[in-house]
């Protein structure tokens, strides 16, 4: 693994449509849900939302943990 991509991979990151698709809602709604609480168009979270984010939080460990494994940080 070269310089290039292993730090394209240290900074990939999610995109708000591919969050809103692991969690079956549109763009809008996550955007909605992450603004302030105060604000007028903040919308809650959609239900179930925690197991899912969590997954999204593990599959992207395992990815990074894979680039630190071929960097033989591991």
């Amino acid at each position: 693994m070269d310089f290039k991509k292993a730090t394209e991979e240290l900074m990939a990151g999610m995109t708000r449509g591919q969050i809103a698709e692991a969690l079956g809602v549109s763009e809008a709604t996550v955007r909605q849900a992450r603004l302030d609480d105060t604000a007028n168009a903040h919308r809650n979270p959609p239900a179930g939302w925690e197991a899912k984010v969590a997954k999204l939080a593990k599959q992207r460990a395992e990815r990074l943990q894979r680039v630190a494994e071929r960097l033989g940080a591991v």
